[in-house]
Parts: C-alpha cells; structure tokens; sequence
C-alpha cells in the first residue's frame, strides 16, 4: 500500500447540489428556490434584523444615559470583608494587605483594582494597600492603628 492507493472511506464523500444547471439535473428552472417572490430573486432576501415592516428592536428599547468607556472599574471590598477574614484565620492581625494578597485569597472579580468600602466594623490593625478607599474605610482603618496606602495599577 502506498499513497497512490488512498480512497476516501465509502460513503463519506457526497457530490455537491449543483442547482441551475438545467433540467436535466433535475434542479434546473427555479433551481430549488420555489416561484417568484423576493426570495427566489439574484441577490433578494432580507436582512436578518428585519422584522416585516414592525419597528425595529433597536429603536422600540429607549436609549438614555451615558457610558463612559474609559472609565475606572474597581472591585469593592468591604471594611468588614478583612475583618472577618482576620477571625477566620485566614489573614493575620499586623500584617500588609495588597491586592496581590487579596487575588491570592480569591477575592475580588476580574477587574484586578480593588476599592476599599466602608461598611461593617473594623477594629484589627491592618496595613492595606489598595487602588482606592472611601473616605469611611481609610478612616476606620486608621483609627484601628492600621495605615491605608494608595498603589498605583
């Protein structure tokens, strides 16, 4: 056996529908694309988004408002978030929190900048470094002898 002998397995190759091609191809006249109408026409059809003459989705749904594009996205974590860390033991009372500690932890989404919130209580020493803080949380942070540093992404 060599190469000049390879066939395609039986049955696993088919002619193609050659449409148009006379009546004696049995897909001559109107080559399969039924009579008359915009369909059976060269180049006829509608477009997909098309919705027989009804208002389009796209200008039925109201537009408003604005998107900034280049906008900042933070994920937010909350001040009672690293203190519950804390009692569960997975984070130590005294030590530096950085966004590289926080992802290590699997907290946080898939922006990578992480802003650091407010709410809940916060009474451990921590020094944590973040993208941003609310007002609220770098006070907290700092009245529990904590230091909250600003890091550039």
């Amino acid at each position: 056996m060599d190469l000049s002998n390879l066939k395609p397995a039986k049955g696993s190759t088919k002619n193609r529908k050659r449409v148009g091609r006379g009546e004696g191809s049995g897909h001559g006249d109107t080559a399969t694309r039924g009579h008359k109408g915009q369909k059976s026409r060269s180049g006829g059809g509608v477009p997909t988004w098309f919705e027989g003459g009804q208002m389009p989705l796209q200008r039925r749904v109201p537009k408003y408002g604005f998107k900034n594009r280049n906008r900042v996205a933070y994920d937010p974590i909350n001040i009672g978030r690293l203190a519950t860390l804390v009692e569960e033991g997975r984070l130590e009372a005294g030590s530096t929190v950085s966004p590289e500690t926080l992802k290590a932890l699997g907290i946080g989404g898939k922006n990578g900048r992480y802003k650091i919130l407010g709410d809940g209580d916060f009474g451990v020493k921590l020094d944590v470094h973040a993208h941003a803080f609310s007002a609220s949380a770098k006070e907290k942070i700092e009245a529990a002898g904590g230091t909250a540093t600003v890091v550039e992404a």
